[in-house]
């Protein structure tokens, strides 16, 4: 799927200065392959540099966390999802959901970027009364699908997202990102097997797979190992990839319905602080606010990036 008329970049995050963001807006019509990657390879190099801003500001945030899920959210609001900014109203939009609702300054970073907030907005990033509480909420930006944050929600959510467009007889698709943590929840496995049982070929399941949760690894806490051979048991149509390759998240993301009429479970194998040096696998900073010194090391590796 694609808008009916794409949104124009409004400026390359190349040309703003250190600390400063705008709108930069989807991959342009007619752009090649590498145009697009291109395309939102700088915009996720952006998207983290006022992120890890925003945190530093407000003295809080999940880091980690989000710099492992940016390039998915990237790839999925510049390019991949039938949404945009006048389309909120449309009830063929596609959807999406961040389970890992403790993303939430990596998803506003990205609608800015998409033009569905207004970047200035991001300097109230957990400020009283702000619209950009610590994790999202429905009732205060019309872009985010569902207020999300206790695990084991967002994917529940979706399912019944998914099953109401299949009543409408609709082809809208719903895209739900999940934390690999948070699969250890119950609730998401009722989930998929509600997926699989009703083939909700137009739901995808993303899992940000940077196998690290708070405090520990994952393999650590409660081993989610096979999930692939979990996943396709529960009836889904399993994909892996690397979860920093845009072009390979471009090409998932476009075979969604899965011609096989299965529900598709993208894992995406990601790493928890990419690209930064010291965070990159460090489970310190599931949850941690960078110093000055470490702000200023993370937007120079990402500039040279």
């Amino acid at each position: 799927m694609t808008l009916e008329e794409d949104l124009v970049p409004a400026v390359h995050p190349e040309d703003l200065p250190r600390g400063q963001f705008a709108v930069i807006g989807r991959v342009p019509t007619g752009a090649t392959d590498a145009e697009a990657v291109a395309h939102l390879r700088s915009a996720a190099r952006a998207i983290r540099m006022r992120d890890i801003q925003m945190v530093r500001a407000a003295g809080l945030g999940h880091i980690g966390g989000e710099f492992s899920v940016i390039d998915i959210l990237t790839t999925l609001y510049l390019d991949a999802l039938h949404m945009g900014p006048e389309l909120l109203g449309d009830p063929e939009r596609d959807r999406l959901i961040l389970s890992k609702g403790h993303a939430a300054a990596a998803l506003y970073t990205t609608l800015a970027a998409a033009g569905f907030i207004d970047p200035e907005d991001l300097d109230t990033f957990m400020e009283p009364l702000s619209m950009l509480n610590g994790h999202p909420a429905r009732t205060k930006i019309d872009a985010v699908e569902a207020s999300t944050g206790p695990l084991g929600h967002g994917l529940p959510i979706a399912v019944g997202t998914a099953i109401a467009a299949k009543i409408d007889g609709s082809q809208r698709r719903t895209f739900v990102v999940t934390g690999d943590g948070e699969m250890q929840e119950g609730s998401n496995w009722e989930a998929l097997m509600t997926a699989g049982n009703h083939q909700l070929s137009h739901l995808c399941v993303i899992v940000d797979r940077n196998r690290l949760q708070q405090g520990a690894r994952v393999a650590d806490t409660n081993d989610l190992e096979p999930l692939p051979d979990k996943l396709r048991a529960f009836g889904m149509d399993v994909v892996e990839l690397d979860g920093h390759d845009h072009g390979a998240l471009r090409a998932a993301f476009a075979q969604v319905p899965a011609v096989s009429g299965k529900p598709t479970a993208i894992i995406a194998h990601t790493m928890k602080g990419h690209p930064v040096s010291f965070m990159s696998d460090n489970v310190a900073w599931h949850h941690k606010v960078p110093s000055p010194e470490q702000v200023e090391t993370a937007l120079s590796e990402l500039e040279q990036s």
